[in-house]
């Protein structure tokens, strides 16, 4: 049964050199821990899944929708986030660095 520490995950993402680390995956959905520094940008785009965030740690705002049809969130521990399949979105205005739960449904990249 594969179980996990979000401690041990966050003590692991950063050997990786990347913001996010998948750490479980099926064909049904897949999870990650995403990290964004405070004063940093986050590059992601639209994802062919849905996904849902779970704030751990840090504040920000979330900007989901497209041109015209914007809705900025603030988040901060505790806020669940969803975000359609296709739907431009990204975290902005990162005031404490932000550590974020990612799961996808189905598996992130699994539709393209």
């Amino acid at each position: 049964m594969p179980a996990y520490k979000i401690s041990q995950l966050l003590d692991q993402r950063p050997s990786t050199g990347k913001a996010y680390l998948e750490f479980l995956r099926e064909p049904s959905m897949s999870l990650g821990l995403y990290s964004l520094p405070a004063g940093g940008a986050d590059p992601q785009q639209p994802h062919t899944e849905d996904e849902v965030y779970y704030v751990i740690s840090g504040r920000a705002q979330i900007r989901v929708g497209a041109a015209g049809a914007e809705e900025d969130r603030a988040v901060q521990p505790g806020s669940i986030v969803f975000v359609a399949a296709n739907v431009p979105h990204r975290f902005h205005s990162i005031a404490e660095d932000l550590t974020i739960l990612v799961f996808f449904a189905p598996a992130e990249g699994s539709q393209q």
